[in-house]
């Protein structure tokens, strides 16, 4: 297949996935539905098996949801270039970086291994870790040395060169996630047009929504210095450039970073007056720019990773009902967390 006929089906694939997508009317009703509507609308049977506990059947709807994510993200990845294929699996590899960091939290709290498991995700072949082989790993160092020899090595040896320097399980996780980013948007520089200045609109949305909360958590709550702060930031491609993040680093207070923040960030959260009410600003600025890429690019990968952005969004808020269901939670606090992943406009 050429490459016009592989964009076209792609482009194609997508926009009948979109139908997926959940609509405003249904966001709406989301937080009032009960349990068993919930279980029957959406295909989710764990939720009425009475013999097991809510924990237990939170737990099957998670890992449920997620395989439901990734097995679309895989079907897309089927008539993708080399290229476009390596940056939609990278994307989706951050859930195997999720189950990473779960076997180092249960290395250093010395967990058994059935606790570490009961709380591992179940990864398709084309994106898990080897986690057989980490659990025999008898710590650390060790789990990341064996990492290394695989397909997130320098995610690992960035790891394990931090931990060795610093023995601190924030700066350990705040390497992974900074290299899962750098290396986003490394596959990004490889792509021509059009797909390059749309992929970079995407993936830029991310990193300035979570470059400015990490700047903002990590000067104002954490109280690391200005260069300590700057070292774990990883630069936007559009608004939060290398050098903005350098000046806001090194601004003394919440106040003055909101201040010098460039348009349409200033104008976007120039009210808030925490950073939790940054973080809702933010979320809708991410979503609106994923979903104009998903509207107007020409890009079939841009396009295909705008939607798995968006199916994932859709799939946390449904998570976040029935998790508030099962803990017994009224319409109206159900009602604040979906807030939390997509505030109204």
């Amino acid at each position: 297949m050429s490459q016009v006929a592989n964009q076209a089906y792609l482009n194609t694939r997508v926009s009948v996935m979109t139908t997926r997508l959940f609509a405003p009317g249904l966001i709406e009703r989301l937080a009032q539905l009960p349990l068993p509507t919930l279980a029957e609308e959406f295909g989710l049977a764990p939720l009425l098996d009475d013999q097991t506990t809510p924990a237990v059947r939170r737990r099957a709807v998670e890992q449920s949801l997620i395989q439901l994510l990734l097995s679309e993200l895989l079907v897309l990845t089927r008539s993708m270039e080399v290229n476009a294929r390596a940056l939609v699996l990278d994307w989706g590899r951050k859930y195997a970086l999720y189950n990473l960091k779960t076997l180092i939290r249960g290395k250093l709290h010395q967990l058994d291994r059935q606790q570490i498991n009961d709380n591992l995700f179940e990864l398709p072949a084309h994106i898990r870790l080897a986690d057989k082989e980490l659990f025999g790993a008898e710590n650390v160092l060790e789990l990341l040395r064996r990492l290394e020899a695989g397909p997130q090595r320098q995610i690992a040896r960035q790891a394990r060169e931090v931990y060795e320097r610093q023995r601190e399980p924030f700066a350990l996780e705040a390497a992974i996630d900074q290299r899962y980013f750098i290396g986003l948007t490394r596959r990004v520089q490889g792509f021509g047009a059009p797909d390059h200045d749309w992929l970079r609109r995407l993936i830029s949305a991310e990193l300035d929504r979570v470059g400015l909360l990490w700047l903002l958590r990590f000067r104002f709550t954490y109280g690391l210095s200005p260069s300590e702060t700057y070292y774990w930031l990883v630069p936007s491609m559009r608004l939060l450039t290398r050098d903005r993040l350098l000046h806001l680093a090194d601004l003394d207070s919440f106040e003055q970073v909101l201040e010098a923040l460039p348009a349409p960030l200033n104008v976007l959260i120039a009210d808030c007056r925490s950073i939790a009410e940054v973080q809702q600003r933010l979320a809708r600025y991410a979503i609106d720019e994923v979903r104009l890429v998903l509207a107007r690019s020409p890009s079939a990968v841009a396009r295909a990773l705008a939607y798995l952005m968006l199916r994932e969004t859709d799939l946390m808020r449904l998570f976040a009902v029935v998790q508030g269901r099962l803990l017994g939670f009224d319409d109206q606090t159900i009602r604040h967390a979906l807030a939390q992943i997509e505030p109204s406009p």
